[in-house]
């Protein structure tokens, strides 16, 4: 018997924020990137957990489903292309803002396809995040600004909407400290 497998909203965006802090963690010293590293890895695992509980509870129409797998075939070829191209440039360090940029591009549509408008914050925040990685890439040598800043700020944004979407901030909020 086949079963198919269905992650939540949250979890996908955890499972970003956990590639965009792989990315950035790459860009630091080997002891501190490991550290770092670690961290991360244990809070991606935390907010898959934590929103994987309400996977299956709204399934989502298959018009949708086929639409959101275009753009996001469509993100993997630009940014395959896009970082293949700037790697026989003077410009390979845009490839890593270059990606958040073109996901945080694809969170503009998506917004509407799901009929969410936290995803328009999301995609604007990446790409402003991005923008700001070029800038600083382009004014200084090294990896930290591309790479380290644009991938653990990605990292970051993409946790707090995974956080977001599972309920956690909810719950965060309502709790009383004593």
């Amino acid at each position: 018997m086949a079963r198919t497998v269905t992650l939540s909203a949250a979890a996908v965006l955890a499972l970003g924020g956990g590639a965009g802090w792989l990315v950035g963690s790459s860009a630091l010293d080997a002891g501190t990137g490991t550290v770092v590293l670690a961290a991360g890895i244990a809070v991606t695992v935390w907010l898959v957990v934590m929103g994987s509980r309400e996977a299956a509870a709204r399934p989502m129409e298959h018009w949708r489903s086929r639409r959101l797998l275009r753009l996001a075939v469509i993100g993997l070829v630009v940014i395959v292309a896009g970082s293949a191209g700037l790697g026989f440039t003077p410009y390979g360090e845009l490839a890593v803002p270059l990606g958040f940029g073109v996901v945080g591009a694809l969170l503009l549509p998506a917004s509407s396809l799901l009929g969410d408008r936290t995803y328009l914050v999301l995609g604007a925040l990446l790409m402003l995040l991005a923008a700001l990685g070029a800038f600083l890439a382009l004014n200084s040598v090294g990896q930290l600004y591309p790479r380290g800043l644009v991938g653990l700020g990605a990292g970051v944004l993409l946790w707090a909407a995974s956080a977001y979407r599972s309920g956690l901030v909810v719950q965060l909020s309502g709790a009383r400290y004593r």
